[in-house]
């Protein structure tokens, strides 16, 4: 993995292996920070750390087996998901691995038993220690970061350690290597902030913002200039109307300062949905998420998610959840978001690190002074977000938590919409990896997004209809204003649902790059794709023209919405992760090939859209008709 190496010990763990001679291993390890920090001075060693130990769950090396259970289509349990009491106990951490880590705290770090919390959850085991203590315990020397805006974090230096009896109970430790790192919204405006923090995943611009529209088309004659919903519902041949409205639901994820003004509801409805004038997204507030118009923050990302998942779905008789994540002054994560919909990954009492998710209740002025939000968010069918970060920003571990946490979900049914982002192969601003794995720019190494190479998660990119066509041409991969983000994961392998489609690609299609330019065997993502160009959205009464994969992920996600209405209407479940179907022989045909286009950076044209699933767009654009009849056939 290019985020890992070598890291010797530090100075502190030689002077405790003189007197413990236990055998130590490294647990974690980082060449250099990411993009952006650098260390200024030695953490004073009295300075107090939240120090929290995430432990090993059970049963993670069988979580991909438990899943294709229920979403293989040739499984007898097809869509028989799990109660969220059977995944909690499944995955609940041994009693061993609580032991152990309390024994290693008390034995080698001297931390009194009545410092020494869990979790409510059972998967975090908190206390509070100075960096002296920290040192101690993990073998490594801490350090004051600081960041290129004037931010300062303290974080290990290279790695920590931990006994080899130890290290098999624990995922991760915080806070150690992992850096503050901002989320970015897929779509940007210039110029684009350096990265900060991930629990200020709301800070940074919006969606790739055009000139205002004077000009509201509502035919299929300009889709090469403006999408509208007759666009999309010709592109897709998607035509629907829902029935199982009190039964079904689907949720879009926003996180603070990103707001909307309610008034442009009804001013995109006046114009494309009419009976939908006063509908407005039902609001599940997580960790003080509220409705109201954030001055603070860009109005782009939620407008043009939530106008376009209500216009699609096109009934006020259908609950749309806005997911608002984190107060105007904490901010939020993705972590803040699974805590909300998930009691057991919770990690109230202690767990969240406190420098990358936002720590509730906020004691600061004007924060949500409420409880964290604990498996309290009522779980929707289809979940979108177009928000997202580069692997090399975080940990192999943190992220890898993280995407067993989606699995865990989807167990349940729930399906994970995320767009691929708007950078091609790499980072924004042509921030690359060098030959070391560090984020640097100009690097000519490939740069994979988070979460959309989780496997767990459905990757969505962007097309565009070509200026000049016609809707009832085929797209291209998005060519205009940014390049659709894909490629293959630096930290998850390729399953098994994809080898198929992606060694044919490489096979027929072989890139021509070094073997070092990006990892051929790892997961390759987007999955599928949708138009991401030129969306027509209200913004302050006024439309304008608003681009992103940020698009693309909510589109999607209104479409596979619709074919869970038509399943629960015949008395059927939700279609929970689809990746293994959508990839399987009996849905073969049901996307909308694209076979034209590229998504460069890193000095190079990236991938190119070919036959087939290709890194740039998918297995293509959802054929809203065929995907329909294919899972109404399954169980």
């Amino acid at each position: 993995m290019l985020l890992t190496g070598h890291c010797t010990l530090g100075l502190a763990s030689l002077a405790l292996a003189a007197h413990t001679p236990v055998k130590r291993v490294a647990h974690e390890t980082r060449r250099s920070p990411p993009a952006g920090w650098r260390p200024v001075r030695r953490a004073e060693p009295d300075r107090v750390l939240p120090l929290r130990v995430g432990l090993a769950q059970a049963n993670v090396e069988n979580l991909e087996a438990f899943l294709l259970d229920v979403a293989h289509p040739d499984s007898p349990n097809y869509s028989r998901h799990w109660t969220p009491a059977r995944v909690a106990e499944t995955f609940r951490p041994a009693r061993e691995s609580v032991d152990a880590v309390r024994a290693w705290l008390v034995a080698d770090g001297g931390i009194e038993p009545g410092r020494i919390a869990l979790s409510r959850s059972g998967a975090w085991v908190a206390a509070n220690v100075t960096v002296g203590e920290a040192e101690a315990l993990l073998g490594t020397e801490y350090y004051v970061y600081e960041h290129d805006d004037g931010g300062e974090h303290v974080a290990c230096h290279q790695g920590y350690h931990l006994p080899e009896d130890v290290s098999r109970h624990v995922d991760l430790i915080t806070p150690t290597l992992h850096f503050d790192v901002k989320m970015e919204r897929h779509g940007s405006v210039e110029p684009v902030q350096t990265l900060g923090s991930a629990k200020n995943v709301g800070k940074l611009p919006g969606p790739t913002m055009g000139g205002q529209l004077h000009n509201i088309f509502n035919d299929l004659e300009h889709c090469d200039e403006a999408i509208t919903l007759p666009c999309l519902r010709a592109l897709y041949d998607f035509e629907y109307t829902p029935i199982a409205t009190n039964k079904n639901t689907i949720g879009v994820v926003e996180y603070t300062p990103q707001s909307h003004n309610a008034t442009d509801f009804d001013v995109f409805f006046r114009n494309f949905s009419i009976s939908q004038i006063g509908e407005r997204p039902t609001l599940v507030s997580i960790d003080g998420g509220t409705s109201f118009l954030d001055p603070t923050g860009d109005i782009g990302e939620s407008s043009l998610d939530l106008q376009y998942v209500l216009g699609l779905i096109g009934t006020k008789r259908q609950d749309v959840l806005l997911y608002q994540v984190g107060d105007a002054v904490e901010g939020a994560s993705f972590n803040n978001l699974l805590d909300g919909l998930d009691a057991s990954y919770c990690t109230f009492e202690g767990g969240d690190d406190p420098e990358q998710d936002g720590i509730y209740p906020d004691n600061q002025p004007g924060g949500f002074d409420g409880p964290e939000s604990c498996g309290t968010a009522k779980r929707a069918f289809v979940i979108t977000t177009s928000y997202g970060t580069q692997e090399a920003d975080l940990t192999p571990a943190y992220i890898q938590r993280q995407c067993t946490e989606y699995g865990k979900l989807s167990l349940t049914g729930i399906t994970f919409i995320y767009s691929s982002g708007d950078a091609g192969v790499g980072g924004r601003r042509n921030v690359c990896l060098d030959e070391s794995g560090n984020q640097v720019v100009g690097g000519n190494i490939f740069s994979p997004t988070f979460p959309g190479g989780c496997p767990f998660v459905t990757s969505v990119g962007a097309t565009q209809v070509s200026p000049g066509h016609k809707v009832t041409d085929p797209e291209s991969a998005v060519f205009q204003r940014f390049p659709s983000g894909g490629g293959f994961s630096n930290i998850f392998s390729r399953p098994n649902f994809q080898n198929n489609a992606v060694s044919t690609y490489l096979k027929r299609f072989p890139p021509g790059y070094a073997p070092n330019i990006f990892n051929s065997t790892g997961r390759g993502y987007p999955d599928v794709s949708a138009n991401g160009l030129n969306f027509s959205v209200a913004l302050n009464g006024v439309f304008g023209l608003v681009s992103g994969t940020s698009a693309s992920a909510p589109t999607f996600a209104a479409i596979l919405s619709a074919v869970n209405d038509a399943r629960l209407a015949v008395g059927k479940r939700p279609v929970g992760w689809i990746n293994p179907v959508i990839y399987s022989d009996a849905f073969h045909g049901a996307f909308n090939d694209i076979t034209n286009g590229s998504n460069p950076n890193c000095g190079t044209n990236g991938f190119e859209a070919k036959p087939g699933w290709d890194p740039v767009s998918g297995l293509g654009t959802p054929n809203f008709r065929k995907l329909l009849e294919r899972w109404l056939l399954l169980p």
